[in-house]
């Protein structure tokens, strides 16, 4: 059987004429860079979360970059960020200077634990970075609570969840369902191939309601240009190309249909995988709604290792996000830091959680073409290696 931890290959074919034609118009166009599909697909992007503005760019780490750049942080200020993620959330952080303030996830949900932020702020704190992991809102009511207490930034990493509703409870700091990446000053998401929304290529976008934000957001990744060859701030080179936006317009109309697929496979897992107690099985927040971007368990007794091994003589791929916390990454071990100043290397007491999720983590293929034979063929594998 031939199992994919992600088919490209089989979404394209069904939509297969639409994105043809669209990648064609674009080559009899010769508008390759800044198109004018770039923008319709900006302006859909931003009526799809019902945002005033998208601004795209070249990925999801240009755009993490990008919104740094635009808030005029200085080096050497800290920027909270949660310790179990993918590293681009740190990188642009540490690449501008800045330093990362690693925060322990609460162990259910993988995203940051929000009663530990406020341990971890200090006077040069100027941002909070929430990340919306594996497809589900971090708590964005306590984080927009304390952000607005010490007068912090939030920048949403939400290039696992686009589509994510989060809803706030009725004494919830926040009183309306938004989705996710519009909550915060800027929301930062990716368009890798392998996304829910992937581009053929790369690419990435940043979403706010700041309308002089989003203008300074857009200068910035056009060479700091807001008139062509007059540059009034220091920018960078981060366009998405027009082919990309012509590919993502399509699979944008898409884009719940996606989503749908994703969270019945994820229901197939949940129903077939819930007496196994060798794993404990994802659990959804109350606040968020989860589009799966990974369908992520956690195996127990330190059999991780040996069940992934197990699946792939079966030929049921797997993979490990992520086998190191940030913490533990040679490059951030004395450029992070954690709550009370010590650097990251020496504040594992402080990211328990985070360590040991890097130990026991193991996600199962998701996809939108998944059958109910290849996910009944999987949960078969898991279930014969705890016979």
């Amino acid at each position: 059987m031939n199992i994919k931890m992600v088919d490209l290959g089989g979404q394209y074919l069904k939509i297969k004429d639409e994105i043809d034609t669209s990648i064609q118009h674009v080559i009899n166009t010769t508008q390759f860079i800044s198109g004018a599909k770039v923008k319709e697909f900006a302006k859909n992007l931003a009526n799809f979360h019902s945002v005033n503005n998208a601004i795209t760019c070249a990925n999801g780490t240009d755009a993490l970059q990008i919104s740094f750049m635009a808030l005029d942080l200085k080096p050497l200020d800290e920027v909270i960020v949660p310790a179990f993620t993918y590293v681009a959330t740190a990188e642009v952080i540490a690449l501008l200077g800045l330093t990362p303030v690693l925060v322990d996830v609460d162990w259910d949900t993988f995203n940051i634990d929000v009663s530990k932020i406020e341990e971890a702020i200090t006077p040069r704190t100027k941002a909070i970075v929430p990340v919306h992991l594996f497809g589900q809102c971090a708590n964005m009511c306590e984080i927009m609570r304390i952000a607005n207490k010490y007068n912090l930034y939030v920048i949403e990493d939400n290039a696992q969840s686009i589509g994510a509703v989060y809803t706030p409870s009725e004494s919830g700091y926040l009183k309306e369902s938004a989705k996710s990446g519009t909550i915060g000053t800027i929301g930062c998401t990716s368009f890798f191939p392998s996304k829910n929304l992937g581009a053929y290529g790369d690419g990435g976008a940043m979403t706010t309601n700041d309308d002089s934000l989003a203008k300074k957001l857009n200068c910035i990744a056009n060479h700091g240009q807001e008139v062509k060859y007059h540059h009034s701030m220091v920018g960078c080179n981060s366009r998405l190309d027009t082919i990309q936006a012509a590919v993502l317009d399509i699979k944008l109309n898409y884009l719940n249909d996606y989503i749908s697929s994703r969270q019945q496979a994820a229901q197939f897992y949940l129903e077939e995988l819930k007496d196994l107690e060798g794993i404990e099985l994802p659990v959804t927040a109350p606040y968020s709604t989860h589009v799966y971007h990974q369908f992520t368990i956690k195996v127990k007794d330190g059999k991780r290792d040996a069940l992934k091994a197990f699946l792939a003589e079966r030929e049921i791929p797997t993979m490990i996000y992520y086998p190191l916390p940030l913490q533990d990454q040679k490059a951030y071990m004395s450029i992070a830091k954690v709550a009370g100043g010590k650097d990251a290397k020496d504040g594992a007491d402080l990211l328990s959680n985070s360590t040991n999720l890097a130990k026991c983590v193991l996600s199962l293929p998701m996809h939108t073409e998944l059958t109910e034979e290849q996910l009944n063929y999987i949960c078969k594998g898991i279930k014969a290696f705890y016979r």
